[in-house]
């Protein structure tokens, strides 16, 4: 970590931990490749350049394309997504944008689509983790390499 405001794991390393192990375990509940996409794309709205960073790089090595994760930011105009990860971005979107307005009925009624109900919730926390981990490495100044990361699970 470097130009850091506050190092939350030193500061609250017990809720930390918490944290790290019920995000970890929330993100390994659905497929590896949409998760990455999920991440980055929350990412992308929240303005995180620390958590775009760690999971454009996350995403590479699970074998995502450039060419997906370069169009992530117009996913609804790229025809390189499917159907159900449309459906999730849609979801990621209208969540991680709530202070937007609450127009999110054509989001929920995409992802009951594609989604089981459970897969719903999952995708839902997953959501809530990655915009959490945004507004931690936004607020305190977090820039961590995947690697230093992983250390910390």
């Amino acid at each position: 970590m470097t130009n850091v405001k506050l190092n939350p794991y030193a500061a609250a390393s017990g809720p930390m931990k918490t944290w790290t192990a019920a995000a970890v375990a929330i993100m390994e509940s659905l497929e590896p490749s949409l998760v990455e996409l999920v991440k980055v794309r929350a990412s992308q709205i929240n303005g995180c350049a620390n958590c775009i960073n760690m999971h454009t790089i996350e995403a590479r090595g699970q074998g995502e394309s450039e060419q997906r994760l370069y169009l992530l930011a117009a996913w609804r105009e790229a025809p390189c997504y499917t159907d159900r990860e449309r459906a999730a971005l849609a979801w990621t979107d209208a969540l991680t944008q709530l202070s937007q307005g609450h127009s999110h009925a054509a989001a929920y009624n995409a992802l009951a689509n594609h989604f089981s109900e459970e897969e719903q919730v999952k995708l839902t926390l997953m959501i809530n983790v990655i915009n959490g981990w945004n507004r931690l490495a936004v607020g305190f100044g977090l820039w961590f390499e995947p690697e230093e990361a992983r250390a910390l699970v």
